[in-house]
């Protein structure tokens, strides 16, 4: 008797809106690293959704972020791909996720999620990480916890004129943490 290996969906939500983004090309390349049974999609660029304002949402939540809501929540998991802006998160990305919980059933609350960084720098975005960790713990959303992706000197790791992540260690790296992903989400289904 076979058995059929269930599906994970898994969005993957980036905290950069620059055309040229290291971590977008970061992105563009996780569908060919997944493990088999892990089926990927990018969400739509954060660009959309307006600054929280609480009497914007008190006359209804913009479509932007009930569309980006309904998309986690529908996931088996998340992963956020993310630069590091000033030692943190961008703005960008703390807005939508601000946003997203003030919606009503929480759509990171109990979500597998897993976690990516990269810069120029050494560091490949790791305060953004711990900072973004720490958010997360908040809104109760279930974040891997190893291997950490962060992916250092980001620009020499790519090929701009395809915008994906060509450096064969680091696409192993990432594979990897896929993989334990996809095993912390058939954990959760359990």
């Amino acid at each position: 008797m076979t058995q059929s290996v269930q599906t994970s969906k898994v969005v993957v939500l980036i905290g950069s809106l620059r055309k040229g983004s290291y971590n977008r090309m970061v992105a563009n390349t996780l569908a060919e690293l997944a493990p088999e049974g892990m089926d990927i999609a990018l969400l739509p660029a954060l660009g959309d959704i307006p600054l929280y304002d609480s009497d914007l949402q008190a006359e209804a939540f913009p479509p932007a972020v009930l569309n980006l809501g309904a998309r986690l929540r529908g996931a088996d998991g998340v992963v956020i791909v993310t630069p590091e802006y000033n030692y943190s998160v961008p703005g960008v990305l703390k807005n939508a996720i601000d946003w997203v919980s003030r919606l009503p059933e929480q759509p990171l609350a109990g979500k597998p999620l897993a976690i990516q960084t990269a810069s120029m720098g050494i560091l490949g975005g790791a305060r953004a990480q711990y900072h973004l960790r720490q958010i997360l713990v908040f809104l109760d959303a279930v974040v891997l916890n190893k291997p950490e992706v962060m992916i250092g000197a980001v620009h020499t790791k790519v090929d701009e004129s395809a915008g994906t992540l060509q450096d064969e260690a680091t696409r192993a790296f990432i594979a990897k943490q896929l993989e334990a992903l996809n095993a912390l989400i058939a954990r959760y289904r359990s």
